[in-house]
């Protein structure tokens, strides 16, 4: 097989990168050149929403040399991304055109979910490793320039995840000029950090026991490779260990410490704020272990590409852990787990059968996978409204490995299976939808819609159910003994949209098992 080279370029918060990736069948994933730009766009960003002219020209100016690295290896092809200092500006769509006009080089925006998604896959991707720590109670720490992420995982799966608004740069910025000196500036970054905490523990953590704290950040790992064994790529340290570094930090200069660890004094700093960080997780959690894998976005960018090429197998279910996120949030607002699961057989026995018809693929059969689990999320907060309250629910809660546009979607078609269809203009108002997604919309809803009338009484009367096409119609023959006048009723006017949408008229026909 020829050898593929990629480029990944991270556009964060603190420091441009590019990485330059090499796949083969004997070697897999390889890191052939790393190339990087120490740059903090973010301190700009969180302060005051916009790049100065100066930041945007030094942008360019890295790019254009990533660029010129880029054709020097000749890659067949890359990604660049722009994070939380990229997407939090107020004008991200002229600094992005600016950019690729200036440079050739087009950068997308990742969602915080889309971001940390990419990081959690580079750390699986770890193997054998990454399988046995999590074996136990595990929390991935995900520090960032604007916010932390922290996700836990309950027996290899991933359960929960919840974004903070307290990451290094943001917090430097906020409190750096409140401290004398470095003591006063741990207690002031320890109260802060403490308080959210404080909030998650008590909403996700409750009686889970964490053993193991996995940390992927630009700041302490770098200081945290000087424990590495030789010849590793990941470092392991315990509570005491990772403790001694902040009493030593806790009275002497960042200078001092720059020197003594050989790196420099606006790395220690940050380095310093992400230590708090970590610790008081650690104390809050009970974690008493600590593992950095040395991954860095980039990893995350090399190893989806190496995927979606079919260059690089994968092990870990990814699908998976965002439909347990999806069970966790419907638990959460007390779902009907039994009915989320009727109306899952059904809508995807639906789905399969008419794979011709709808053009959809395995993405958007999980997007209807997530939408039956959280059809009754909202009925927490109104059984009247239970449409838009669910709607609102889904939008506003992070789900690990969706873009935003794919929670829009699932958002959408769980909303109006409950209600009268919204056309395109009036999606569209409020969104940010093309039409080929506003269609995905349409036609996962019209099957839900479908399934959820089959189910009208929540008394799960089907013990067979059998999909069949045949001309204009969609036979839909159950086996039961019930009486089904209700299904049969109710199916009239969801009947109509799917017909609306597919030109196929959906049918019940009910298959008697007596005396068989």
């Amino acid at each position: 097989m020829k050898l593929r080279l990629f480029a990944a370029i991270d556009v964060g918060s603190f420091e441009l990168t590019c990485k330059i990736f090499e796949y083969s069948a004997k070697n897999g994933m390889k890191e052939v050149d790393s190339l990087r730009h120490r740059m903090d766009l973010g301190s700009e960003t969180f302060a005051g929403g916009k790049l100065s002219k100066e930041k945007v020209n030094e942008l360019c100016q890295v790019l254009n040399s990533f660029k010129t690295a880029m054709d020097g290896y000749r890659v067949d092809g890359y990604k660049a991304y722009g994070t939380s200092a990229i997407r939090e500006t107020e004008n991200t769509m002229i600094l992005l055109d600016q950019v690729e006009q200036r440079t050739g080089i087009r950068i997308e925006v990742l969602s915080n979910s889309e971001q940390r998604f990419l990081n959690y896959k580079a750390i699986a991707s770890k193997g054998e490793e990454f399988n046995r720590i999590i074996e136990k109670g595990t929390a991935i720490l995900d520090i960032g320039g604007g916010s932390v992420q922290i996700s836990l995982f309950d027996r290899d799966t991933l359960i929960a995840t919840q974004n903070l608004r307290i990451g290094v740069l943001r917090l430097e910025e906020r409190l750096r000029h409140l401290a004398s000196n470095n003591s006063k500036y741990e207690s002031l970054l320890d109260e802060t950090v403490s308080t959210q905490l404080a909030v998650f523990k008590k909403m996700y953590l409750k009686d889970r026991e964490i053993e193991n704290l996995i940390v992927v950040d630009d700041y302490v790992s770098i200081l945290m490779q000087k424990y590495e064994k030789e010849g590793s790529h990941t470092a392991h340290l315990d509570y005491d260990q990772f403790n001694e570094y902040l009493m030593l930090a806790r009275y002497h200069s960042f200078a001092d410490l720059s020197r003594k660890f050989g790196i420099t004094e606006e790395n220690m700093e940050l380095i310093f704020v992400s230590s708090v960080i970590i610790r008081r997780c650690m104390k809050v959690m009970g974690a008493t272990q600590l593992w950095s894998p040395g991954i860095v976005l980039c990893d995350g960018i090399g190893f989806e590409y190496g995927q979606k090429k079919g260059l690089l197998k994968e092990e870990h279910d990814f699908e998976q852990d965002i439909i347990a996120c999806a069970l966790n949030i419907s638990k959460r607002y007390m779902g009907n787990k039994k009915r989320s699961e009727t109306l899952e057989r059904i809508a995807l026995n639906i789905f399969d059968h008419m794979k011709k018809i709808h053009g959809l693929g395995k993405r958007e059969r999980l997007l209807l996978t997530l939408a039956t689990i959280l059809h009754d999320c909202g009925k927490y907060i109104s059984m009247s409204n239970l449409g838009e309250c669910s709607y609102n629910i889904i939008l506003s809660t992070e789900i690990i490995g969706l873009s935003h546009v794919e929670r829009e979607i699932v958002a959408n078609v769980v909303r109006y299976n409950h209600q009268r269809f919204g056309y395109y203009e009036e999606v569209a108002q409020n969104a940010t939808l093309d039409r080929g997604e506003y269609m995905t919309i349409a036609k996962l809803t019209a099957i839900l819609k479908v399934a959820n009338a089959l189910d009208r009484s929540h008394k799960q009367k089907f013990k067979d159910i059998q999909v069949a096409l045949k001309e204009n119609t969609l036979l839909i023959t159950v086996s039961t003994d019930e009486d089904i006048t209700l299904e049969q009723g109710l199916l009239g006017g969801r009947a109509d949209f799917f017909e609306e949408v597919y030109s196929i008229r959906p049918k019940i026909k009910q298959k008697r098992t007596i005396g068989r």
